[in-house]
């Protein structure tokens, strides 16, 4: 099976979306689009699997907690330890930020 990352891509204007492109035993993959938004301060992201994430179009900010802030572009990624509190700090409201996410067990 094949498809494109870029294709058929959902309106993210209120709110993220979320695809799963593959998942197995252990190992579930997505593509996230973006489009302005940000986590709220008070509700950061903690996830039971650890995460290994690139950012393929667009910008974004992201900031895991004890750490500065960091400022991401196509082609940049982030591992995230299971368990880890982060926040997605700011995404670009002019073009869609388009992410990959490999979710690990």
């Amino acid at each position: 099976m094949s498809a494109n990352l870029y294709a058929n891509l959902p309106d993210a204007t209120g709110a993220e979306v979320f695809t799963e492109l593959f998942a197995r035993t252990g190992v579930r993959i997505e593509r996230i689009v973006s489009l302005g938004q940000a986590t709220p301060e008070d509700a950061p992201m903690v996830q039971d699997q650890d995460e290994w994430v690139v950012l393929l179009t667009g910008g974004a900010r992201l900031r895991i907690d004890g750490e500065a802030e960091q400022n991401l572009a196509p082609g940049d990624w982030m591992w995230i330890p299971r368990g880890t509190v982060h926040w997605v700090t700011w995404t670009d409201p002019d073009m869609p930020s388009i992410w990959l996410a490999v979710h690990l067990e």
